[in-house]
Parts: C-alpha cells; structure tokens; sequence
C-alpha cells in the first residue's frame, strides 16, 4: 500500500477511536455518558496505538500527524517528497475518521442541544481561552511528544507494536499531566480535519466552528515540533 494510503488508513483509525471517545463521554444518552477524562484519555491512547501499528503494517512510517513528518523532514533524514502523500493522507484520514464518527453517533448528536459538547467530539478547544497561553499550551505538550518520540529506540517497520505502545503511552502521559488545559491536540491534522467535518455536516443546533481558534493546534504543534527536533539534534 501507498504511504498516502497508509497514513490516511492510521489516521482515520486515529480519529475514530480517539474522536469517538470523546463522543460517548460527552454526547446524550450514550453508555459512557460523562464517564471522564481518564476514559478519555485512554480512549486516545489506545487510539494512537491502533493508528499508529496500522499505518506502519501497511508501509508507512505511522506518523499519523503533520508536525512529526514536517519536524523530521527538517531536521531529520525524512523524506522530504514524501511530505505531500504523507500529509495529505493525514488530513484526509482525520476528516473521514470524524464523518465515521457521526454516523456512529447521530442518534446521540441530535439528542445533545449542547454545541459547545458537539464540538468537542471534533476539536480540541481550551479551559480558559487566553490564545498565546493556549499556543505556549500546545507547543510544550508537542514539544514533549516529538522529542519523546525521537528518544523511543527505533523499531522495523514489520514490527510497528515496538513503536506503537511507547507512543500510546506518551501520549497517555501528555494526556493526564497536559491536557487540561487545551484538550492536547497536539496534531494540525487530529484537529482541522475533524474540525472541517464539523463545519460541513448537518448536525442538529450546531455552533459555528471556532475557526478563531483554529490555528491554535495547528501552528502550536508545528512549532513546538520543530524545537524538540532541533533539541534532539543539538544532543
């Protein structure tokens, strides 16, 4: 398989498990309705996990989100003509991710009025909204997961649970020590790929998008990205 095909395979994997979490703790009427941030953060543990063993079994390098592939492709031996497969699967896959997500959830979409828990199922968004402490929020939790991930022993790519268990559990950690202050999206394509499908659907008394934060866990992730990278190469 293509890595496009690889990574938009992980991603979308990513996305339902890690989106579709957040949908039963936060929608109405679910099994897991307001069952917490520990389910949801194991919730996109495991999801990271399945994403990312499925990409690499499939022939890609399970990246599963554009600040990794553009942090190693920079200073990194990454690459770089595999930049536009590798991301546009990303951002592909996230968006087809959140639409499996809905039709998972429709009955519990149009039964939650509230727009703000709607939008959670898609995007990330922050406790207290304060943009450049929200962009500092990002950068540190994507600094911590790039670097972690450049420090975890590399693996065959044959062989992705080696890898894939370390990054679940980092991003288990990122999670629980992190998270509580933006959601962690820690990933553009986790974030505005869901965010579009968002837009686009016909969700039942819906808000609008919060594009006003949207660069937000776009640009916060690719920078703090590009840091841990050029740490890494600094050591």
């Amino acid at each position: 398989m293509s890595p496009l095909l690889a990574e938009f395979t992980g991603t979308a994997m990513l996305i339902i498990l890690g989106d579709g979490v957040v949908a039963n703790v936060v929608l109405n009427k679910t099994k897991g309705n307001n069952a917490g941030w520990i389910v949801i953060t194991f919730g996109w543990a495991m999801a990271v996990f399945t994403g990312v063993y499925a990409a690499t079994h499939l022939g890609s390098a399970g990246h599963l989100n554009p600040a990794v592939t553009i942090a190693l492709a920079v200073f990194g031996d990454f690459d770089k003509s595999l930049i536009g497969p590798y991301i546009g699967g990303q951002f592909a896959g996230a968006f087809a991710g959140a639409v499996v997500v809905w039709l998972n959830y429709k009955n519990h979409f149009d039964e939650t009025k509230d727009a703000d828990a709607q939008l959670a199922v898609f995007s990330s968004g922050p406790a207290i909204r304060n943009i450049p402490f929200n962009f500092i929020t990002e950068f540190i939790a994507s600094f911590v997961l790039i670097f972690g991930v450049l420090v975890m022993p590399k693996a065959d790519v044959n062989l992705g649970t080696l890898n894939a268990l370390p990054v679940a559990l980092l991003v288990l950690g990122i999670g629980l020590s992190l998270g509580g202050a933006t959601g962690y999206a820690i990933n553009p394509a986790r974030d505005l790929g869901p965010r579009i499908a968002h837009f686009i659907l016909p969700i039942p008394n819906k808000r609008d998008s919060d594009w006003g934060y949207a660069l937000v866990p776009v640009l916060g992730p690719i920078a703090g990205g590009l840091l841990a990278a050029f740490v890494y190469t600094l050591i």
